[in-house]
């Protein structure tokens, strides 16, 4: 399925009640704690937008790079508390289209999925 969200967070809680969200407005939101796995599961179409908390999965810009040369059309939100990432500006800069911040503005969220999808 081309158009599934994937949200990635390792917070169990946060993760399931944003898929649940998603769910519930019909679009198809699938929970992931980790970056195993990740790149296989986009690569094998599951995915169109990625919503990835930057507070709690570890991750860099030779993350961002090898999902948009897995597919180019992905679409990649963060969400985080903080307003600064200095260590993730590149991947702001070319890979993210926008960095929601916590506590998640459900109204923006869907702005932004609506936007993408």
């Amino acid at each position: 399925m081309e158009k599934g969200i994937v949200v990635l967070d390792a917070n169990k809680k946060q993760c399931q009640g944003i898929c649940s969200f998603l769910d519930e407005l019909d679009y198809q939101a699938t929970p992931m704690y980790s970056v195993n796995n990740l790149s296989e599961f986009i690569r094998e179409g599951h995915c169109g937008l990625l919503i990835l908390d930057l507070d709690t999965i570890e991750v860099d810009k030779n993350l961002f790079r090898k999902l948009k040369r897995t597919k180019p059309s992905l679409s990649i939100v963060g969400l985080s508390s903080r307003s600064f990432h200095p260590e993730l500006q590149e991947a702001m800069s070319s890979h993210i289209y926008a960095c929601l911040s916590k506590p998640l503005d459900e109204e923006e969220l869907i702005f932004w999925v609506k936007s993408l999808f």
